[in-house]
């Protein structure tokens, strides 16, 4: 297929409608051949390396006249970046029958209204319609997609559109076991179940609910109706099932499952914080050190998941890394929450109401062209690609001595009204949009952009008088000579050949008054420059590595990790920055944090100045060090 669509250019509206019919059958021809019998059974879609065998030269010479002359990719489903969204995620209800600690608060979450949420009617009318304009997959998920009455009957419907190629369920297995005959008679062909333990009673501290023999019935259940592979999602959270990850891979030896370890994202209500996030990078060198063959498996094409396979074993595992390496490029995605909003990225706050344009008598030309403007709006990635942009992997940062901010309830980057402020509300998956808020001195709410670890039982606020046992607080020994000068008092560098190599941490912040006016655009990312705190964190990150050459005397220093943080302070209209830096060496690591701090607040002026010239940086300061003879210093 070629044409203008493929470089990221929109087909004018008008026009696209007006495309022959002929196209859109020949389309829908092509996708519906590849579904396979109306029975209902799981259907294997061939891989990009196996392409599917015509039974018959005459088919095959079809076929290759049909593919030649298929019409392009939707307009309306393509944004300005060129990717075409065939994937449709539809969430069924917003209940869930269990409390997964990293998903939810435990008392639950106010629900929307019945009467708000998408009729059974309603989702299939905005199904067919996706088709239509080219979505061969849906996946259906919730809150827990199979307490829904009619889901049954949901499944049969879809099973019905011309081109739906994939319909796909995600859920926690509790009902799986009873009602996976019938869906699979419905059409049901893929299956996502949601299992982050092996362990019963570690299974119940989890999800807060018994069912964990329930679970299993319904992955077995899975594997004898022939479903292949049964995707099986595992969070992996230091400190509580980690420790299970070879359990895990060895399901694979003799069933035909995916296990799919998914890095553990933050979450309004799960007390998210970086010390329980295991990186993909941590997990595959464990389950390497056990099976050294582990080889890689090509990625299809808009995949999440990276595959791998030991020889031999039936199965194979997967990482959804959602944290430490994004995948934005290729995401092909859209979704549609219980209340009917349309989503065109999880980790955004931009929702478009399509009930209520539904219910309004919107025709499907009008629907059609308020989908394609928000599919228009999609950026690049999401807010949550830079929320911790660093050098080194994640996972090395459980070796953080102190945890200077506090996570509490997150929130997004606008003010949501309750009813789409829990993300769990939407989707099955975890929430992975860090805005957050912590506390300062004063108490009032901040919004955040990345954190450092928290303590796994009692959140601590940066106020006055706080002070962590295991950082002194106050100034270390000093010197009562400047280093930086010879016997004759001119500028020199520091000779630290003889200094001992040790672990050196510094900290540093800055703050940026910008006004009401620009801080209102950076806080909704409006700024016609772009993303202002994204570039602001890389800039912040390329200024640590380059201190020595913007600081005369400074020694080059091999960092091992660079992290900058942002928080939007909306009673000041600041940005709060903190820049933290670590090395191994013989000396220590504040210039770097400082010039970190620094150039971020410079970069965040510069991508302000057309708005404002009344900015002030200010507040340039050594928030901590560790490490090195003269001692530790950790400001009041």
């Amino acid at each position: 297929m070629g044409g203008p669509l493929e470089t990221g250019c929109f087909l004018p509206f008008a026009g696209f409608m007006a495309a022959p019919s002929a196209f859109r059958m020949l389309r829908r021809f092509l996708k519906s051949s590849a579904r396979g019998c109306s029975s209902g059974a799981p259907v294997t879609q061939p891989r990009p390396a196996e392409p599917s065998r015509p039974s018959g030269e005459g088919l095959s010479t079809r076929l290759q006249f049909l593919q030649a002359h298929a019409a392009p990719f939707s307009a309306f489903l393509t944004d300005s970046f060129g990717r075409q969204h065939s994937y449709l995620r539809i969430s069924l209800t917003e209940k869930c029958n269990l409390r997964c600690r990293y998903c939810m608060p435990e008392e639950g979450v106010s629900l929307t209204p019945k009467a708000d949420l998408l009729t059974a009617e309603e989702i299939l009318t905005l199904a067919r319609l996706f088709v239509k304009e080219g979505v061969d997959k849906i996946r259906l998920t919730g809150g827990e997609p199979l307490i829904r009455p009619d889901v049954v009957d949901i499944v049969a419907q879809l099973h019905r559109l011309e081109g739906l190629r994939t319909i796909g369920v995600t859920t926690n297995g509790i009902n799986l076991a009873r009602l996976l005959p019938q869906l699979q008679q419905a059409g049901l062909n893929a299956v996502n179940i949601s299992l982050d333990t092996l362990v019963p009673a570690k299974f119940e501290f989890i999800v807060r609910r018994k069912g964990f023999h329930k679970v299993m019935e319904g992955v077995h259940k899975a594997i004898e109706l022939g479903y292949k592979p049964v995707k099986v999602n595992c969070v992996v959270m230091r400190g509580l099932n980690e420790d299970e990850l070879l359990d895990f891979v060895a399901l694979t030896e003799a069933l035909p499952l995916d296990v799919r370890f998914i890095e553990y994202m933050p979450f309004d209500g799960n007390r998210w914080n970086f010390r329980k996030m295991v990186s993909y990078k941590e997990m595959l060198d464990t389950i390497r050190q056990r099976w050294p063959g582990l080889e890689k498996l090509p990625e299809e094409d808009s995949s999440t998941a990276k595959a791998f396979r030991i020889p031999g074993f039936q199965g194979q595992i997967s990482f959804i890394t959602s944290m430490s390496e994004h995948f934005c490029g290729t995401c092909n995605r859209l979704r549609i929450t219980a209340d009917g909003n349309l989503k065109v990225c999880l980790f955004g706050n931009a929702e478009v109401s399509l009930r209520d344009h539904l219910r309004a008598g919107a025709s499907e030309e009008e629907l059609l062209r308020i989908i394609g403007a928000a599919v228009g709006r999609k950026k690049r990635q999401h807010a949550g690609a830079f929320l911790m942009l660093q050098d080194s992997p994640p996972a090395s940062w459980r070796t953080f001595p102190w945890d200077p901010l506090c996570v509490q309830n997150l929130s997004a980057r606008e003010n949501l009204s309750d009813k789409t402020a829990t993300l769990w509300k939407r989707l099955r998956v975890p929430m992975a949009l860090p805005p957050s808020q912590q506390c300062l001195g004063s108490g009032s709410p901040h919004r955040h952009y990345s954190c450092y670890p928290d303590s796994d039982t009692a959140p601590k606020c940066l106020s006055k008088g706080f002070q962590d046992p295991a950082v002194p607080s106050g100034p270390g020994p000093t010197s009562t000579q400047l280093t930086h000068v010879d016997s004759e008092g001119r500028a020199a560098m520091v000779d630290v050949g003889g200094k001992p190599d040790t672990q050196r941490v510094a900290v540093a912040s800055a703050v940026v008054l910008l006004g009401p006016v620009a801080f209102k655009l950076v806080q909704q990312n409006q700024l016609q420059k772009g993303d202002a705190l994204a570039v602001v964190q890389l800039a912040g990150v390329q200024a640590a590595k380059l201190t020595s050459q913007l600081i005369p005397l400074c020694h080059h220093v091999a960092l091992s990790h660079v992290q900058v943080q942002l928080q939007l302070d909306s009673t000041r209209h600041a940005v709060l920055i903190q820049a933290s830096c670590r090395a191994r060496g013989p000396t220590g690591v504040e210039m770097e944090a400082l010039t970190s701090a620094a150039m971020a607040a410079l970069a965040l002026y510069d991508m302000c100045k057309a708005v404002s010239r009344d900015i002030v940086v200010t507040e340039v300061k050594l928030i901590s060090k560790t490490g090195g003879q003269r001692g530790d210093f950790h400001r009041a």
